[in-house]
């Protein structure tokens, strides 16, 4: 329980001290319930005892029972209090801790696994705190007092009673041990039955179009069988605890009536009546303290996979990103440059290096573009400069600091960043554009409209009735490619970066629009550093500086026509997109 309680606010641990003492209150009044019951049987077989002694007798009992009844109501309350406000705590510092995380850690746990943990991991450990906490209580509560209750009576019954809690326990030991291996795997393919379904509904028209169905359901329904399978089994296993108990607590009944009959039988006359009322009071408590036992079958059957849940959900809150805030950065005299001083790179956990020895400098206003075979690193070396990893030799310099010097919200407030796959969320365009926090008092109506106006998505969006105000389906599903990519493109323009940053953001958009969208950038983002990772020639022809990629290093830096003669990969790509003729003519 603590991995659970350990989220809890100084409000949660007022409320919790007081279910815990209505709880105590709770089983102070259930445990006077068999006494009042003695009292009650001692004036029905005493002679001369009246209807009204016997009345408020039962009276005293029945108010036992409905104050019993209003405590227990009470605790529920608080419990639902204590279940839904750790959830909206735990969602809460899920939700802050995965938006601090570099891709490294995003990459690690895996987007299924986080929405699994986010949901269902939380809706375990609130259904035990619902349940668990009236009952982690009460069941150890009633199960100590009720057998002080029962130890100055005969030995044989209490030696019957404690016979009968060792069967207990045992039990409950064996169904934890065997289970708790079982609940954890479940949560694991939970994570992958979440997998597979997101897949399959992200990537329902490619399923779709190859006619893969059939392989995607058999994927399925093989995650589906895992899963099922594992329940089941652990299942049987917590299914030997309830009928394990009500063997033991009928058994009990049965030996303590059994040695009743022998104690009764060999005492005198005058001892008979008051071993009988023992007999009687005995055996309530006996089944009380069977009954607590009973009680924590519950927590048994749900406890396991609670406590994994829990551990699940501390493990994404209790790590830390790699990637962190620096001191940050007062004055730049600088602005728009970037530098990278011998670079190198590698992913967590990989052999080799993906960038090597990277050093270059973009000046303020200068285009920078990037060009190379597929998986050469173009898009790791860009992504270094946001900080979405960091440099793992070298350094990658901000108008002259180092990104780790600076705050996270500092340097992002300097970048406009399109990423090569086009995000859209679900909204409007208004608010797609207009996104985030740019450091300034936010975003006029004003500045979306020209950055849609240079991005060349102004011809489009005044074709809807409403506007900019028109709905954005989400990830874009109602526009096209490139309309996705020239919405991403304003949205960029619209924070007015130093730094504007294109991983491939024009790969979408035909020749014509390519072209009127460069020739808008230079004119109306004056003396803002572009840097453009590119496949296209024509994309990147007019920059001022090309920097050639090839397994990981710069094998080229300069002007088109430079590296025309110079690059031999460079002309190689150049080749296989144009002809030599319409190459030396771009």
């Amino acid at each position: 329980m603590k991995s659970i309680m350990r989220h809890f606010t100084r409000r949660d641990w007022l409320a919790t001290a007081g279910a815990v003492v209505l709880i105590a209150l709770s089983v102070w009044l259930e445990l006077l319930m068999p006494d009042y019951m003695k009292d009650v049987t001692a004036l029905l077989i005493t002679p001369g005892s009246s209807v009204g002694d016997i009345l408020f007798a039962g009276g005293k009992m029945l108010l036992c029972a409905l104050a019993s009844l209003v405590v227990s109501v009470l605790v529920t309350v608080i419990s639902g209090y204590l279940a839904a406000n750790y959830s909206y705590n735990v969602r809460q510092k899920l939700y802050d801790a995965v938006e601090g995380f570099s891709m490294a850690q995003i990459n690690r746990f895996s987007t299924a696994s986080l929405i699994t943990r986010s949901t269902n991991d939380i809706t375990q450990v609130q259904t035990i705190i619902v349940f668990g906490l009236f009952v982690i209580v009460r069941a150890p509560l009633m199960a100590v007092l009720a057998i002080t209750k029962i130890a100055d009576h005969s030995p044989e019954w209490t030696i019957s009673a404690g016979v009968a809690v060792g069967l207990v326990i045992i039990v409950l030991a064996f169904c934890f041990i065997f289970a708790h291996p079982l609940f954890q795997r479940i949560q694991t393919l939970t994570d992958n039955i979440n997998r597979i379904t997101r897949e399959n509904l992200t990537g329902i028209r490619v399923v779709r179009a190859y006619n893969a169905e059939g392989y995607q359901k058999n994927k399925f329904e093989k995650a589906n069988f895992d899963i099922t399978s594992n329940n089941m089994k652990a299942h049987r296993i917590m299914s030997i605890m309830l009928p394990s108990m009500l063997l033991i607590m009928n058994g009990m009944s049965l030996v303590v009536y059994w040695i009743g009959a022998f104690l009764i039988d060999g005492a005198p006359l005058a001892d008979k009546g008051q071993l009988f009322l023992d007999m009687t009071v005995f055996s309530q408590y006996a089944l009380m303290v069977i009954m607590a036992f009973m009680m924590l079958n519950m927590i048994f059957i749900m406890g396991p996979r609670s406590l994994i849940a829990a551990k699940r959900i501390n493990e994404v809150i209790d790590t830390e990103s790699s990637v962190t805030d620096g001191k940050g950065v007062e004055h730049t005299d600088v602005k728009g440059e970037i530098e990278f001083r011998n670079v190198s790179f590698k992913y967590p956990d990989a052999a080799d290096y993906v960038l090597k020895d990277i050093s270059f400098t973009a000046k303020q206003g200068e285009t920078v573009a990037i060009i190379g075979s597929t998986g050469c690193g173009k898009s790791t070396m860009i992504n270094l400069i946001p900080r979405f990893y960091d440099a793992t030799e070298g350094e990658v310099l901000v108008d002259g600091f180092n990104v780790r010097d600076y705050t996270l919200e500092q340097l992002h407030n300097k970048i406009g960043y399109v990423p090569q796959r086009a995000v859209l969320f679900a909204g409007t365009i208004n608010t797609n554009v207009a996104m985030g926090d740019n450091g300034s008092e936010g975003y006029t109506q004003e500045d979306v409209a020209r950055a849609i106006e240079i991005a060349q998505a102004k011809d489009y969006v005044e074709q809807y009735p409403d506007g900019f105000e028109h709905p954005v389906a989400q990830g874009g599903s109602n526009l096209s490619g490139g309309q996705k990519q020239r919405v991403c493109i304003a949205r960029a323009i619209c924070r007015d970066p130093e730094i504007l940053i294109f991983d491939d953001s024009f790969s979408a958009l035909d020749y014509k629009t390519d072209r009127e969208l460069r020739r808008s950038l230079k004119e109306n983002t004056a003396g803002v550093t572009n840097i453009i990772v590119a496949q296209r020639i024509g994309t990147i022809k007019n920059a001022d500086r090309i920097i050639v990629l090839d397994e990981g290093r710069i094998v080229g830096i300069g002007k088109h026509k430079e590296l025309l003669k110079t690059c031999p990969i460079y002309h190689e790509i150049g080749l296989s997109q144009l002809g030599e003729e319409e190459l030396n003519h771009v």
